[in-house]
C-alpha cells in the first residue's frame, strides 16, 4: 500500500499539472509581459525581461533576440541554439511568464478595464474579476475580439476562455 501511494500522487500530479505547463509552454509572448531566461548552473546568463513594442530581449552573448511572437519552448530552442557550442556544451534553458500582458473588459460590467491574464481564464472569470455584470447586461451579446485579430468580432459565451491581451464587450440589452 505504501508504494501505491506515491505512485497514485505522481498520476495526479501529472494529470492535474501538465495541462497548466502545457498551457504555458504553447503560450505565444507578446508586447507586455514580463518573462524570466535562466540557463541552469549559469547565474550570469539568468535575465528577467519586460517586452515592449520592439519584441526584443537583450540577452548576454546573442545581443538582441526577437520573442514577440515566438511560444516558450521556440524561446528556448533558439538560446539553446545559440549558446551551444561557443559558451556551453550543453545549456539548459528554462523560459518562464513571470507576469502575464492584460486582457480588457468594458461594456455592462461594475468595473470595466484591463485585468491581469491568467492561463485557462473564462469569460466568466473576466467578469467576476470586473466585479460581475450590470443589471443591464446580455450574456447573449457577448463580443470577443482576439488580440492577433483586432478588427475580427466573434460572438462569444461565458465559457469561452480567454487569452491575454484580448478585448471582451458585455453589450446592453433591452426591456
Amino acid at each position: 500500500m505504501f508504494y501505491i501511494k506515491p505512485f497514485c500522487f505522481s498520476i495526479f500530479v501529472f494529470l492535474f499539472m501538465s495541462p497548466i505547463s502545457h498551457a504555458q509552454e504553447s503560450y505565444i509572448l507578446g508586447a507586455g509581459d514580463k518573462i524570466s531566461i535562466k540557463v541552469f548552473g549559469q547565474d550570469d546568463l539568468s535575465i528577467e525581461s519586460f517586452l515592449g513594442n520592439s519584441g526584443s530581449v537583450n540577452y548576454p552573448f546573442l545581443g538582441d533576440v526577437k520573442v514577440v511572437g515566438l511560444s516558450i519552448k521556440q524561446v528556448e530552442l533558439f538560446i539553446t541554439q545559440g549558446l551551444k557550442g561557443d559558451y556551453l556544451v550543453n545549456p539548459n534553458v528554462y523560459v518562464q511568464v513571470i507576469e502575464y500582458r492584460p486582457f480588457y473588459i468594458h461594456g455592462e460590467v461594475k468595473k470595466p478595464g484591463g485585468y491581469p491574464y491568467q492561463p485557462g481564464m473564462t469569460i466568466n472569470q473576466a467578469v467576476a474579476l470586473a466585479g460581475g455584470l450590470t443589471d443591464r447586461a446580455d450574456t447573449d451579446k457577448i463580443a470577443l475580439y482576439r488580440e492577433a485579430e483586432k478588427k475580427l468580432r466573434q460572438h462569444a459565451t461565458l465559457q469561452h476562455n480567454v487569452s491575454a491581451g484580448d478585448t471582451i464587450t458585455i453589450e446592453q440589452r433591452f426591456f
